[in-house]
């Protein structure tokens, strides 16, 4: 699609409709994170998800979306899983595991979406810094979603936090606009150069997702058709928030 042609300015109204699915999908994912230990399978993990967008009425634009369908309202990645793992009863988590989950929540029309990456247990030094070296790479760049800056201000942000540190963003996967649509412009990846890309403007509504690997960017999906894993089976992570740009500091709409 023209990302260009894709891209909706937010009215005050649809802003605080967005918050209010924001907060509601941060709830989602707090539900979610308590339920993380070893022998909750990740299908039990989903319906924790769906029982807490049930009570506020509401749905993840995640379940039906695509072709095959997604079938579930969360993804669940564990490990070599980069992102949109699908949740099962077969898929059981162990200590030691880190595991990523995506979930967004619609409200009124508009979308939320927001991801965290945790430790099940006790984990290991190494996955632990990926864990902060990907949520610090999320902080940068909300950090430049200002009037005044582009998408490549954000994009080049995650990029220098993450290979600066000696890590890996992917190339095929990126940041993206949301609200009216689960997916909208512009295009947000996860490299670029400061400068570039379209001018933030206040009431745009982005998707902030550093998806970052230990070993490799390369990617490939599995024969799901959806999961995403690294093509070198090393540890992955990711977290996201949906953030406004205002005429001030950035909004970030996911949070509680």
């Amino acid at each position: 699609m023209s990302w260009a042609r894709q891209i909706h300015i937010k009215s005050p109204a649809e802003l605080q409709i967005m918050r209010e699915a924001g907060r509601i999908n941060a709830s989602v994912l707090a539900a979610v994170k308590e339920r993380i230990k070893p022998g909750v399978s990740t299908a039990d993990l989903n319906a924790a998800a769906e029982e807490v967008l049930k009570k506020h009425g509401c749905v993840s634009p995640f379940k039906g979306y695509g072709h095959p369908p997604f079938p579930t309202s969360i993804t669940a990645s564990i490990n070599r899983e980069l992102v949109h793992g699908i949740p099962s009863k077969a898929r059981k988590l162990k200590a030691g595991d880190i595991i990523s989950i995506d979930c967004g929540t619609v409200l009124e029309g508009l979308v939320a979406d927001s991801a965290f990456t945790a430790g099940v247990g006790e984990i290991s030094p190494e996955a632990r810094e990926l864990l902060d070296v990907t949520q610090g790479a999320l902080n940068a760049a909300i950090q430049m979603m200002c009037v005044g800056n582009r998408t490549g201000d954000v994009s080049a942000a995650i990029q220098n936090y993450v290979e600066s540190r000696g890590y890996y963003v992917t190339r095929e996967y990126t940041g993206h606009g949301v609200g009216r649509q689960m997916h909208e412009g512009p295009q947000v990846p996860n490299y670029g150069n400061p400068g570039s890309g379209m001018p933030l403007k206040a009431g745009m509504t982005i998707a902030i997702e550093p998806m970052v690997l230990v070993g490799t960017a390369e990617t490939r999906v599995l024969p799901d058709q959806w999961t995403v894993v690294s093509a070198d089976g090393s540890l992955t992570a990711h977290f996201e928030h949906s953030v406004a740009v205002t005429e001030g500091e950035p909004l970030i709409l996911t949070v509680p």
